[in-house]
């Protein structure tokens, strides 16, 4: 009953809600968001520089989230590089001071608190750079005397950015009272003056005034009261906003830091004074203000102008808007002659009219023209999402919660939908499709919690990965060894379906080839598959099975190929040498260099090697009848199979317990090639050793996995952010409603972008010979001019 009961409510969940109706609630999704979210940016307040020194909220100790847009965490050589030749003034009391020391402390960490009551300067003579603080504790004509020296013309010894606050000492020596409020008003104002002439030319910053312990106030602090400070803070936000309301040049007001100490003053040991984490997050948040406009960090969106057009995204946009054209006018003359040429039947003969030629090839094209026209709108999405100003970014905050939770949810999922496989064999293709589904699921629920920062699960993820080219080398290898077929039209085939979207992306998002560093991963895995098995001489099963001594000759092979693993893992300069040739060396560099290649490559240098020589053992012994693969029975005896199936187990608690207990990633890494493998197996085994379990598999998962791919490179633009260092923003205000939609939509792109692939590939990779030679020659052209342009553009830079 309750399995009729099961079978009935995925029946109706599948009737109501398909593939294609999600899609078009995805589209309608997407056109309002970015309605309502260009609408906000330019009649709500935009400027994302004011986001982040007016709002957020605090993620964790140090961690502060910047209302709609992400934070950079400087170091000392990039703090150097953006202030170089710069002098900035700290102006006010002792909160004052210790924001200049932590702020101080980013450009020179070796840098202690000291000298109180007093100026304290600093200098950086490596950058030419000055950092000084200046002690003046109320808003008086003593402050007044520097900003009015800086205010005149030609004054050599004018800052480049001031930030200045002050109130806790005139509610101190005034005892807080009404008078003092009033000349606090009166001497902010004749000062307001002197900020906003400076402000023309320069960066200036007013702090406003954090909030108190009260309980932990000396006694001689008591009347430094919460109620006090909001009275001058309103002062300060009313004569400051007055003048910038009537002035071209702003004073900008820190509010962050305020809002920030509201979560930890609890933690203040005397009640005045910030604890460090607070007082580090408030210099963090002026050094994105200063310098992401100047640096431009991709994962610092804050005050990040949006990058100009390159020449290529250029063409490309250009290419995308005929091919919408064409589209629309290929449209327009199929609906016309359908209209007016109808089925008809002669009169004469009695036989049907055959529309004529033209009509069928201007028809012909309308499939093309279609998936491409859908590929240009999913691109511009990409675009708005990832480079354009439309959508919010949120950096990333790891929890365990974060993590585990969903990754128990979608487990649970996948075991709801579960359906009998076709066929029992051990890693059948449903198989695979379900193993593909639930490891990209868990990438993907990795990256967008930040679980990296976390040793144990980063360890499980790089066995995930090793997993994905173990099938690589798995699949390409029986392929080859039982079809024999080394066909230019196969390989093609393979090319395009793995780097169709990745080309693509290139083009329109102005990324490297080598940042989407999985797919030339597995293109290069797949070659160098290809050229071991097509290498003289061709070994297949059917030569083989005639003659055992084959195997052999195939085992020398694998034995070859190890042994130039092996070589290039110790020669990291010849590795390095063979893939920095023009263009081999613009498809696998990073940001100049090779050397995330090397890593890469380096992590899971064996992975692929482990999946051919399981593939060849597993087809030898499956010829050979040392198994079963019946539905229901285990592949060996009880009690064979029970011993694997326990030292299956005990190889994958081992494994984890190591990675549990790796000290850093360095460690780890090192070890993760050689011990990768065992994992692996242990899942294999496990997952395939009881024959009930062979018997079944999660269509939820299987489902994921024929998408894993796109899902994987999709990712990084329109479900993460800032190339894969954010999240992607759609709903503010509203972090678990925000997940589902931006995933929703994200799903329904990739599955939408696996059909528009499928259907190109079979466009653009014909199965005639002449012809698929001329498109390779076209293909190879296009790629040429595009290095070319793209060599041109880095000259520029």
């Amino acid at each position: 009953m309750s399995v009729l009961a099961y079978s009935r409510g995925k029946r109706e969940i599948n009737q109501y809600f398909s593939i294609q109706n999600a899609k078009l609630l995805a589209l309608v999704a997407v056109l309002l968001l970015i309605v309502f979210h260009s609408v906000s940016r330019n009649y709500g307040g935009g400027d994302t520089c004011e986001w982040l020194l007016s709002s957020g909220r605090l993620l964790g100790e140090n961690a502060w989230q910047p209302y709609g847009c992400m934070m950079h965490r400087y170091k000392s050589d990039e703090a150097k590089s953006c202030l170089a030749e710069k002098h900035i003034a700290f102006i006010g009391d002792s909160r004052i001071r210790q924001l200049f020391y932590s702020y101080v402390n980013i450009i020179n960490f070796e840098v202690k608190e000291g000298m109180k009551h007093e100026n304290i300067p600093f200098e950086d003579r490596s950058a030419s750079l000055k950092v000084d603080f200046l002690w003046y504790t109320e808003v008086n004509n003593f402050m007044k005397e520097p900003l009015t020296a800086w205010t005149l013309e030609g004054t050599s010894l004018k800052p480049d950015i001031i930030v200045l606050g002050a109130a806790t000492w005139s509610i101190k020596l005034h005892n807080g009272n009404t008078e003092a409020l009033n000349q606090y008003k009166t001497n902010l104002t004749s000062i307001a003056r002197l900020l906003e002439k400076l402000a023309e030319h320069i960066e200036v910053i007013w702090v406003l005034q954090d909030p108190v312990l009260e309980d932990h106030l000396s006694e001689d602090r008591k009347m430094i009261t919460n109620q006090q400070i909001d009275l001058y803070n309103e002062a300060a936000l009313s004569i400051l906003s007055s003048i910038n309301s009537v002035s071209k040049a702003k004073v900008q007001i820190l509010r962050a830091s305020r809002l920030a100490a509201e979560q930890t003053i609890s933690k203040s040991l005397d009640g005045l004074h910030l604890p460090r984490s607070t007082r580090d997050i408030s210099a963090m948040v002026l050094m994105n203000y200063f310098c992401n406009k100047i640096l431009k960090p991709i994962d610092g969106s804050c005050c990040l102008p949006r990058p100009p057009l390159t020449l290529i995204q250029k063409l490309t946009a250009c290419f995308f808007l005929l091919s919408i054209s064409g589209y629309l006018v290929v449209n327009f003359i199929c609906r016309n002659n359908h209209r007016e040429n109808k089925p008809a039947t002669d009169i004469e003969s009695g036989e049907e009219k055959k529309p004529s030629i033209a009509i069928s090839s201007v028809a012909g094209l309308k499939i093309p023209f279609q998936s491409v026209c859908k590929l240009g709108l999913i691109m511009a999405y990409f675009y708005f999402c990832d480079r354009a100003d439309i959508f919010m970014k949120e950096q990333k905050f790891y929890t365990h919660s974060s993590f585990f939770i969903p990754l128990i949810f979608i487990l649970v999922l996948g075991f709801f939908y579960n359906e009998n496989s076709k066929e029992a064999k051990l890693l059948n293709r449903e198989q695979t499709d379900e193993w593909k589904g639930w490891m990209q699921l868990v990438i993907l629920i990795y990256h967008i919690s930040g679980a990296s920062a976390f040793l144990p699960v980063y360890m499980h993820v790089r066995v995930l990965v090793a997993a994905y080219l173990f099938q690589t080398g798995y699949g390409h290898f029986s392929f080859f060894w039982l079809k024999g077929d080394f066909g230019l039209y196969r390989v093609c085939q393979v090319l395009f379906r793995l780097n169709f979207l990745v080309v693509v992306l290139c083009l329109v998002m102005d990324r490297s080839y080598q940042f989407y560093y999985f797919v030339p991963l597995v293109t290069f895995w797949f070659a160098v598959i290809y050229g071991t098995m097509a290498m003289w001489p061709q070994i297949l099963q059917k030569k083989a099975s005639s003659n055992g001594l084959w195997n052999l000759g195939l085992l020398l092979k694998l034995f070859v190929l190890l042994s130039c693993i092996c070589l290039l893992r110790y020669s990291q300069g010849a590795f390095e040498n063979i893939f920095s040739f023009w263009p081999i060396s613009k498809l696998f560099e990073l940001q100049g260099s090779v050397h995330e290649w090397w890593f890469r490559w380096k992590l899971d240098r064996f992975a692929v090697f482990h999946g051919m020589l399981f593939a060849f053992l597993y087809l030898v012994l499956q010829k050979c009848q040392v198994f079963s693969d019946g539905k229901g029975e285990p592949p060996f005896s009880y009690r064979i199979s029970n011993l694997l199936l326990f030292i299956s187990v005990v190889s994958f608690l081992t494994y984890s317990i190591w990675a549990s207990s790796c000290k850093n990633k360095t460690e780890c890494n090192t070890l993760h090639p050689y011990v990768s493998v065992v994992q692996i197996l242990a899942f294999i085994l496990i997952r395939n050793i009881p024959g009930y379990a062979r018997s079944v598999y999660s269509s939820f998962f299987a489902w994921f996995g024929k998408i894993s791919l796109e899902l994987f490179i999709c990712q990084y633009h329109i479900w993460l952010a800032a190339d894969t260092k954010g999240i992607l923003v759609l709903i503010p205000g509203n972090p678990m409603l925000n997940i589902i939609i931006s995933t929703f939509i994200f799903v329904c792109v990739a599955h939408e972008i696996s059909q528009i692939t499928n259907e190109l590939a079979q466009i653009a990779i014909p199965k005639d010979g002449s012809a698929l030679l001329k498109r390779l020659l076209g293909g190879a052209g296009f790629l040429l001019v595009v290095l070319l342009l793209s060599a041109q553009e880095d000259a520029k830079l």
